[in-house]
């Protein structure tokens, strides 16, 4: 993810809409240091937002972990790297502000979790993949990663996509519950803004409680198995 992610409130709104756009200018590769910025992002959205968008560069939502340090046997540099990208996903699948995604590009592993968190999901049509790798890398998917996924991949995709590692394009993106609606290149930004915008015509604290009340027992089982 970006290194320096772009954090903005939407003043063309009667509402504040709080952007988070990460471009490392590469493959969007999550480091520490990007990880640390996009949860400042999100706390301090959090705080002061209506609704939230998050975004990635175009060509690439999130690449995943920086693979520099996933292969480097540092066994501390790795777990703390999946730990910041980990607390990003409890940020995100645990607010009860309106949350929106906009996806402009490919999405693996956690970026992929991060769509699973959003509550819509738009994407851009394109030659862009989405793939859950760990299978395929003999890792074993650790609860924190697994209760998004057993909440929002369709139950006839699951085996698939998490077992098998199958790669999808977006269309089976949307069929496997990585995204909502596909729109045409270019307009998935504006598409998700519009969308935080309407979600937040709904009542702030209806909204909140109807998203979160039935996530409480998978967001106690994700903290535990951080530790947190």
């Amino acid at each position: 993810m970006a290194e320096n992610p772009d954090r903005m409130s939407n003043e063309n709104l009667a509402l504040c809409l709080f952007d988070i756009y990460f471009d490392d200018g590469k493959k969007n590769a999550i480091t520490p240091e990007a990880a640390a910025q996009i949860l400042a992002g999100l706390e301090e959205a959090e705080a002061n937002a209506d609704a939230i968008v998050i975004a990635g560069r175009p060509g690439s939502f999130c690449a995943g972990f920086e693979l520099a340090t996933m292969t480097s046997g540092d066994q501390e540099a790795i777990g703390e790297l999946s730990l910041a990208g980990a607390k990003i996903l409890l940020k995100l699948y645990g607010t009860g502000k309106p949350l929106v995604a906009a996806c402009t590009g490919h999405a693996f592993t956690i970026g992929a979790l991060w769509l699973l968190a959003c509550d819509t999901r738009i994407g851009e049509q394109g030659a862009y993949k989405f793939s859950m790798i760990e299978t395929a890398m003999g890792m074993v998917l650790p609860d924190w990663a697994m209760e998004p996924l057993k909440a929002r991949v369709n139950p006839a995709r699951f085996l698939p996509v998490v077992t098998q590692s199958v790669t999808l394009d977006p269309a089976g993106a949307v069929d496997a519950g990585f995204l909502d609606r596909l729109v045409p290149e270019g307009e998935a930004i504006d598409t998700a803004v519009e969308s935080a915008a309407q979600l937040t015509k709904l009542p702030a604290k209806a909204y909140a409680g109807n998203k979160l009340v039935p996530r409480q027992q998978s967001l106690q089982i994700m903290a535990e198995s951080l530790g947190l």
